[in-house]
Order: C-alpha cells, then structure tokens, then sequence
C-alpha cells in the first residue's frame, strides 16, 4: 500500500482508509479484529469510524483492537455531531456536545489522543465561532491531533477555512464527502476549494453501497437477495434500487465492467482506483462485513488505470452541466 500526505499537513496516511461502520453491526468484534489484522498487515494505518455508529460499539470495538497495538503506528479517525442520547445536548457542534463527545471517544476507543477528529456535518443551529473555537481548544489540549469535515457544502467549508484563518484557529485538514463514479457532484465547488486551499479528501462510500462492486450489470429487475441495495430499498436509504435503476447509472456499470475485464482486475478495484487518480484525493474509505470483501477492496492499491480507461469512466460519469457551473464553463474562454 502507498502512503500520502493529509492535505497539506506532513501526516501520512494509507491510500486507503478503512471504515469501520461495520463493526459490532455487520460484522462481529472477533470479524472486525480479524478485518482491522489484516489491514495493518497490508500496510494500512489508517482507520475512520464515528461516535454515532451503532452509538459507539465501533468505537469500543476499535478500541479493544487497538489495546494489542502500537498506538502511535495508527492514524485514527472519528466524527462527532449526530445525537448519541435523548437529552437536548446529546447532539450538534456546540461546545457542551463536542466537549462531551472528545472525552466518550476517548473513553470508548481506550486512547489518550484521537489523529482526526470530524466534525460529521453542518450544524445550522449553532454559530461556526463556537464550534471552530473548540476544536481549535481540542488540538491546544493535546486530545485532538488535526481537525476534519464531512458532508459540507463548498460555502460551508470555505466559511470555516476562512475564519479559522482570520482568528488563528487551528484548521481542517480533510474533506470526508460522498464521493464515486455515480456521484461526483462535489467535484462542482469542494474539489477547488479543497484543492486550492490544501485540503485532503477522503470519500466515503467508493462502491455506492454495492452498486460498483461488480454485482449489478444491465438487465437486471431487482437487486440480489442479502445485498445492501435491496436494505436499501426497504429502509428508503440514498443508495435504494428505485433511485440508482436508470440509463445514467447503467451506462457507468457498462464501463466500469469492460475496464474491469480489459485490466483484469475487480470492477470493486477500478472503481476505488478510479478515485486514488481524481485530483485532491488522498484516501478513499473502504468498508468491509467479511474478510473476503477487505480482500478484494485491498487489490485496489498499488496500480494505475490507463489515461485511455480513466477518460472513459470520466466521460462515462460526468456529472450534468448545471447553472452556473455550464454558463461559467462555456464563457472561461470568453472575455
């Protein structure tokens, strides 16, 4: 596995970032040591989860892990933001909860610092001074080594990166953002901003939930039995068959797979490849419930697409030209 800076901070981490989303959920403790093993042995040491996932089991899980460990070999990652009780500040970026929330972590990973510690999404209802004075607190403190975001809007993140700047606050580092072939609409404003202001992406969901693993090709009525697109559908998450079965997505699966089977590699594997080759990317997430999963995820690291194969799956998932994004485009080289 190849390892690359964080932004423009000299923190290195793996090409790939393992999610832990699954643990204790998915995949059971025993599963997800045996999953988190077989990472470290690959040469990943870069490892993201969250507070609110299964309301802190991954966390433990990592954290029981983590005890047999070297700590300072490993890069780990959790967010805060989302409700992890049912009083009214067991939630948002407001510093009573992010105070709260630093210190459960740390308890639940059983670690005396946290390398990225994210804020998991925009919060309207509390003003960016509080929470970015904070988590500038946080990293003075010693318990937070470097400060990230995910799911921000290209404003939300340049706002912060700005204020940050103006009161001499400890910055963010990293954009955590959906991110695949079949969605790439950051690529309208947080790819600039990331890129210009020195910022690492690290995306979450590579594979769209399955629908890029592989298993799903044109012609099909349904998803297959046990797989997460059919949860999906019943659970109405953003990744469900009924939202992901047209033309556009169909048309990325067919070239996704004939690259696939011109490089032969896994369509799993092209599909994070695809992303270590987009510009700002530093790790994509890869999320596994089996070992075998991990496997194949894994083969991702350690080649290249042709420019030729990268051209076709850019061509083929380009996102709609949408205002002002076309009008700014075809006047670039208008004065």
């Amino acid at each position: 596995m190849d390892y690359r800076f964080m932004g423009k901070t000299g923190l290195r981490v793996s090409d790939l970032c393992l999610g832990a989303m699954t643990f204790g959920r998915e995949a059971s403790e025993a599963d997800s040591h045996a999953i988190l093993d077989r990472f470290v042995e690959a040469g990943g040491n870069f490892i993201d989860t969250a507070d609110v996932y299964s309301r802190g089991v991954s966390e433990t899980v990592v954290g029981h892990w983590l005890k047999t460990k070297n700590r300072d070999d490993l890069v780990i990652a959790t967010k805060v933001r989302f409700p992890m009780g049912e009083g009214p500040n067991d939630l948002g970026l407001s510093r009573k909860h992010m105070m709260q929330g630093v210190e459960a972590s740390l308890r639940r990973l059983d670690t005396d610092y946290i390398d990225l510690y994210q804020v998991h999404c925009w919060d309207h209802l509390t003003p960016l001074e509080e929470t970015l004075s904070t988590l500038d607190t946080l990293v003075k403190s010693g318990k937070v080594r470097y400060l990230g975001v995910s799911n921000y809007t290209g404003w939300q993140l340049q706002k912060a990166i700005d204020l940050s700047r103006a009161q001499g606050w400890e910055p963010y580092t990293c954009l955590q953002p959906q991110y695949n072939l079949l969605t790439r609409t950051l690529e309208y404003e947080l790819t600039d901003v990331c890129q210009n202001e020195g910022v690492g992406i690290i995306p979450w969901s590579p594979l769209r939930g399955g629908w890029l693993s592989g298993k799903f090709q044109r012609g099909m009525t349904e998803p297959p039995t046990g797989t997460r697109i059919e949860k999906a559908e019943q659970q109405g998450w953003g990744e469900s068959w009924s939202r992901y079965n047209n033309e556009f997505t169909w048309g990325v699966i067919d070239v996704l797979l004939a690259v696939a089977e011109e490089t032969g590699k896994s369509a799993a594997q092209v599909a994070i490849n695809w992303l270590l080759q987009r510009p700002g990317v530093t790790a994509p997430i890869i999320g596994a419930r089996t070992m075998q999963q991990l496997e194949d995820n894994l083969g991702a690291s350690g080649w290249a697409l042709s420019e030729a194969q990268m051209a076709a799956l850019n061509q083929a998932s380009e996102p709609a030209a949408i205002y002002p994004y076309d009008h700014i485009s075809g006047a670039k080289n208008r004065r």
